[in-house]
């Protein structure tokens, strides 16, 4: 049997392997199975992993199979519904409830060939950017065990990092991707508002797009071309693009105008000098493949940002939360969730649909005068965290003050949000690694629908300064 080393390898090699029949599609599985037995314990990134049902669809899988990558082991985040497993959000409310269907994206990912082999750790109701649920034990960094992996896609980050698996599922709603690609190493991309369908059980949603986590920009475009595209029937959809996401990866991009943003879009936020130091790096870098760069500040600082966008973000807790009674049958109560979920959701039933509506339309109006702001720009440069990976137990979600842990939240990501709300892509590469050891992660923002040039920066910065060989302490491989 192949050890754990073999997880290391790009996605696509993987499934070349299977096609050509060096290797079988269970080999490639079991070994991803054995990497978690021997690894999760000391992270706590999976919720549930069932080996007999990744092998019973990996034993499907011969040479010869025309799906990219059919045989790859793949982590589901456990906030999206994959048929016949448990479907819950971190929450105790939903209990041991059993998805009757498929999310969109878990279909293309399992019509691409994906073995699903597990489903991945969250914080209650993916609001918290550290993933440490009440219900499941805290999901740890590979790089820090004392550290977070970040959130909320925390387990599916800490998953990868560690060579449990080569590459799993994330979402992004307030930088719920970036964040612990950034945290652990990864490369996190969240693709423009509307790129990939949140059918058929979400409809349309202002902050909130999947994604996957990988260690290689090629990867991270091969899936764009995969998930992205509308479910029959969606109101709205983003514009497809002129060629494959893969494409863009092939060759360096033209001389591009990059703005350099340190300025945090929260006024109460510091960014830590080692964040600092990284994103001046990556500007160097950029200077010296040809790009020209100049530092920026964007009226992005302004204190009527968090609470519209907490108007927004809080609404569609809520909403998750009132989904959650539905399935449990009964209304939710305080003493089902963390004191943050109910905080959160006891203010929203305070707020009137005229109230929201207002508030999301003033929303976007901020937004349309930033993404007019920035369109000058070809992409614009910041760091994607303001302070290091933070230890385990500092935003406490059920601490006297709640609010206090969402504000601390805000201080930690305040980079990440915003595009959420303007629906611009944006990515967080691994360029750096700081004196503590960890990863330090920047970020590029993209114009409206410009995937494919993010993708392009970002393979050319990967081909100056390589990252993918870098190991955790904590690693299967």
């Amino acid at each position: 049997m192949p050890d754990a080393e073999l997880l290391l390898r790009p996605v696509d090699e993987l499934a070349g392997l299977v096609r050509d029949g060096e290797l079988q599609a269970t080999e490639l599985v079991e070994t991803s199975l054995r990497a978690i037995e021997a690894t999760d314990g000391q992270l706590n990134a999976f919720i549930d992993v069932d080996g007999e049902r990744a092998l019973a669809a990996a034993a499907e899988i011969g040479p010869g199979d025309p799906r990219p990558f059919a045989g790859v082991p793949i982590a589901i985040k456990n906030n999206r519904p994959v048929t016949g497993w448990r479907y819950t959000n971190a929450c105790d409310l939903m209990g041991d409830f059993v998805a009757p269907f498929d999310a969109h994206v878990v279909s293309r990912l399992k019509g691409a060939g994906f073995v699903v082999v597990g489903t991945t750790n969250l914080p209650e109701y993916g609001i918290q950017p550290v993933s440490e649920p009440r219900r499941f034990p805290a999901s740890r960094n590979p790089w820090d065990r004392e550290r977070t992996p970040g959130g909320s896609s925390g387990g599916s980050a800490a998953a990868v990092a560690s060579a449990m698996v080569p590459i799993a599922h994330a979402n992004d709603g307030g930088g719920s991707t970036r964040i612990p690609a950034a945290c652990c190493g990864l490369v996190g991309l969240k693709p423009q508002r509307g790129r990939i369908s949140l059918g058929p059980e979400v409809g349309d949603h202002p902050l909130v797009q999947d994604g996957v986590l990988t260690r290689t920009v090629a990867e991270t475009a091969q899936l764009l071309d995969v998930l992205s595209g509308p479910f029959t029937g969606d109101a709205t959809w983003a514009p497809p693009p002129a060629a494959p996401f893969a494409d863009a990866v092939a060759a360096d991009p033209p001389a591009l105008r990059i703005g350099l943003a340190v300025n945090p879009p929260l006024p109460d936020a510091e960014v830590d000098p080692i964040a600092l130091d990284a994103v001046r790096e990556a500007a160097e870098l950029l200077t010296e493949l040809g790009h020209e760069v100049v530092e920026i500040t964007p009226s992005w600082t302004n204190p009527a940002l968090l609470p519209l966008f907490t108007l927004s973000f809080g609404t569609a807790i809520a909403t998750s939360i009132a989904y959650s009674g539905l399935i449990a049958g009964r209304e939710p109560r305080a003493e089902d969730m963390q004191a943050l979920s109910w905080a959160i959701y006891e203010r929203m039933q305070s707020v009137s649909a005229l109230e929201f509506a207002g508030g999301h339309a003033q929303l976007q109006g901020m937004m349309r005068a930033l993404i007019i702001e920035l369109d000058e720009w070809d992409a614009v440069l910041t760091p994607a965290l303001a302070q290091r990976p933070l230890p385990i137990g500092t935003l406490d979600a059920d601490g006297d003050d709640p609010w206090a842990a969402f504000a601390g939240a805000g201080r930690f990501t305040p980079f990440t949000a915003g595009l959420n709300a303007s629906g611009q892509p944006a990515i967080s590469l691994p360029l750096a690694h700081g004196p503590d050891g960890l990863p330090v992660g920047v970020q590029l923002i993209g114009r409206p629908a410009r995937e494919d040039t993010l993708l392009a920066l970002g393979a050319q910065i990967e081909r100056a300064r390589p990252w993918a060989g870098r190991r955790p302490p904590i690693s299967a491989a």
